[in-house]
């Protein structure tokens, strides 16, 4: 009897416990399945924001060869077309070292009584740096005296120091790395919260792109620059490829300033940018591990990188050709040709006549090859005007820095071509490591080079290095090792893309030269989402960044439609307005080229169809900007606006020279004409009057360049 109760126990417990069992597979499988989609909506949602953001990267460098095809090529078609480059080459022209000190004068400037901010005197103490600390805490600002002041000390310090700074652990318990931080002051309160100050026993290498992106790139910029004259030993700074004031006119630095110094602004910019070439290319620890911002390439020398004099780069966009005093005459009468359309004779003609004066007066036009070789020679002059404004001065003797003496020094070394040298810095900002073998164009972010895994080993192998550390790539938690742990990437930025998206880090090198990380979000609301789950990423974090990614994406669509109508088209043949959904997602590949997964993607962006089939036209129209107060604009041009809006505002901030962030009816349509006739975008007089009519909003004849922005946005799609 005892047997058989047990028994009967036994089955009663088996048939209570197979559906719990079962319930906790099927729960489990749920949860996997769960995760896993998380992980994927993760993925997708970190390759639109890094595709857009290297795309965008793209179109600075497409804008700097604009820069290049005004210098070299355009042919100005009237004196107020002549003026207009002119200003916008002479917002970069290089000042000499005694007007740099004349114009950014700081003794000039007073303190009032009533400022209440932080004071400064040189020589810095801790307690300075302390004190800004506690101000831009409380979002005091340091008055423009004092950022002179101190920019003029930092500029002193960084001459008299060499292209490749060293460190040894021999004289602190570790060395701490910091990667990128775009004006995220946050991230680096955080960092010497957890890390600790610079002090003689603590040291700290910050590896460039300081500024942009972020909104308080300048008081970054003020606490890092007070450490570094404080503890010139312990604190060492590499530039990056945003300390760069062609980049910074695009990213956010040169606007930031302008609003926060509007008096002084102008001067505290030009000495940023001074400052900024000036600042070392790399940084080696124990002879061991090197620090540089972007990578390397198959060209890359250190011995050559140590020589060169960087202060001649100041953006490493524009490479800036120094004059020559005999130009090849076949090359005049090229450009003579093109301008005139002349024979050889007349060409040569007008290579005569452009040696000599200008004339005060133009010919009659009757006289139809005077007035023709009078002009040659105008515009030639002008041309010849714009390029000593934006060349580098070599006429005036400086004071000796490392970099000047280590060239008078090694007279006997090889000697290396401009070109050389700005290709060793823009391969050391720029580049970025690949995991197949070799080394390529990086036609991604449109700068620098892709190196492969063999690269880096002969790299080290030459350099007798252990490994590189580089920044220059947001990473998700904040590093990430390649190359067989070769090469290693820390980006200190957190919440990078959008709250959430990604972790900061910085990473510590003790004698051992052995990695130790440290992670973390600087943002409140990030760090208590992450906590809800384990996985570190909830979903309404990940629907938060999702959205802002998808965002971005249609704005990408919208601003390439016409692109995009004719792919579909090609897909369209019996002329129905209708494609399949596959042939979709190849059209907006062969037009966006983001190499994102567009049919994992579709459901986000597309309605579903029972059909399988899509209104491409329909759609497209739901892509369309608000219609506010550009009724009357042409389609067309609205599209050309939006795609091409990031380089405008560029071109607009460089022909603003006062920074009063208005320019003209005259200035605004000329930007259209130049801007138009390098894109090859056809466009009418009549659309631009359009265009600058809708958008002067208090009808006072200035366009204020913030409202024109504001007026092409994006509706948000249902989804």
């Amino acid at each position: 009897a005892g047997t058989s109760s047990a028994g009967s126990a036994t089955q009663q417990l088996g048939s209570v416990l197979s559906p719990a069992f079962k319930a906790a597979v099927l729960i489990q499988q749920w949860y996997r399945r769960h995760v896993a989609r998380l992980e994927m909506r993760r993925r997708c949602t970190w390759r639109i924001f890094q595709s857009i953001e290297y795309a965008c990267e793209q179109d600075q460098i497409q804008l700097h060869n604009f820069f290049s095809y005004l210098m070299d090529q355009f042919t100005p078609r009237s004196s107020k077309e002549r003026d207009f480059i002119s200003r916008m080459f002479i917002s970069g022209e290089s000042y000499k070292e005694a007007e740099l000190e004349k114009y950014c004068d700081y003794e000039s400037i007073e303190v009032p009584d009533s400022y209440t901010g932080p004071h400064l005197s040189f020589p810095l103490l801790p307690d300075h740096a302390t004190a800004l600390l506690e101000a831009f805490q409380q979002k005091q600002q340091l008055h423009a005296r004092y950022v002179l002041n101190l920019l003029h000390e930092t500029r002193k310090h960084l001459k008299q120091l060499p292209n490749i700074s060293h460190v040894s652990t021999c004289y602190s318990e570790e060395v701490t790395v910091c990667g990128d931080l775009h004006g995220q002051l946050d991230d680096l309160f955080l960092i010497f919260y957890k890390n600790g100050l610079p002090s003689p026993s603590k040291s700290y290498v910050f590896n460039g792109d300081f500024v942009d992106r972020g909104k308080q790139s300048l008081e970054i910029l003020v606490i890092l620059f007070t450490f570094l004259l404080i503890y010139p030993k312990e604190v060492h700074l590499n530039r990056g490829n945003h300390e760069d004031h062609m980049v910074n006119l695009r990213y956010g630095f040169t606007k930031e300033v302008m609003q926060k110094y509007k008096v002084h602004g102008k001067k505290i910019l030009k000495m940023f940018q001074n400052v900024f070439c000036w600042l070392p290319l790399a940084t080696l620890i124990d002879q061991k591990v090197l620090i540089i911002h972007g990578g390397i390439s198959d060209t890359t020398d250190l011995d050559m990188l140590e020589k060169i004099q960087r202060d001649k780069f100041v953006s490493v966009l524009r490479l800036k050709k120094r004059k020559e005093s005999s130009r090849k005459p076949e090359i005049q009468a090229i450009n003579g040709e093109r301008e005139s359309g002349t024979d050889a004779a007349g060409n040569e003609a007008a290579l005569r006549l452009s040696l000599q004066p200008q004339s005060a007066q133009a010919p009659s036009t009757a006289n139809r090859l005077e007035f023709s070789r009078w002009l040659r020679q105008t515009v030639q002059e002008q041309i010849d005007t714009c390029r000593r404004l934006v060349d580098i001065s070599e006429s005036e003797p400086e004071e000796l820095t490392y970099s000047s003496m280590v060239s008078l020094k090694d007279v006997n070394e090889p000697c290396w071509t401009r070109q050389e040298e700005w290709k060793q810095i823009l391969d050391v900002l720029w580049s970025d490591p690949m995991p197949q073998e070799g080394c390529r164009e990086n036609k991604v972010r449109g700068g620098g080079c892709y190196f492969g895994p063999d690269v880096t080993e002969k790299f080290l192998e030459k350099h007798r290095l252990q490994f590189l550390i580089r920044s220059h790539e947001c990473k998700q938690e904040g590093y990430e090792f390649c190359h067989n742990r070769k090469v290693l990437t820390i980006f200190s930025a957190s919440n990078y893309y959008e709250i959430g998206s990604n972790r900061g880090a910085y990473v510590k090198l003790g004698p051992d030269l052995i990695p130790h990380f440290v992670q973390y979000q600087a943002n409140k609301t990030a760090h208590m989402l992450t906590m809800t789950q384990r996985q570190g990423f909830p979903v309404a974090l990940i629907s938060r960044v999702e959205e802002s990614a998808f965002r971005a994406l249609r704005e990408k669509l919208f601003a390439h439609t016409s692109a995009l109508i004719s792919a579909f088209k090609a897909y369209d043949a019996d002329n129905t307005g209708r494609i399949t959904l596959s042939n979709w997602a190849t059209a907006v590949e062969s037009v966006l080229r983001l190499g994102l997964p567009w049919r994992m993607l579709r459901p986000q962006l597309v309605r579903s169809t029972e059909d399988g089939m899509l209104e491409y036209k329909s759609w497209l129209d739901d892509l369309a900007m608000e219609q506010r107060s550009q009724e009357h604009i042409q389609s067309s041009l609205l599209e050309v606006i939006y795609r091409n809006r990031s380089n405008l505002e560029t071109i607009f901030r460089i022909i603003d020279r006062d920074h009063s962030g208005l320019i003209s009816f005259e200035e605004f349509q000329q930007t259209w004409k130049l801007f138009s006739s390098h894109m090859n975008i056809e466009l009418t007089d009549d659309g631009i009057n359009d265009l600058v009519r809708s958008i002067d909003f208090n009808k006072d004849g200035n366009i204020d360049f913030n409202e024109f922005l504001e007026a092409f946005r994006l509706i948000k799609l249902p989804v």
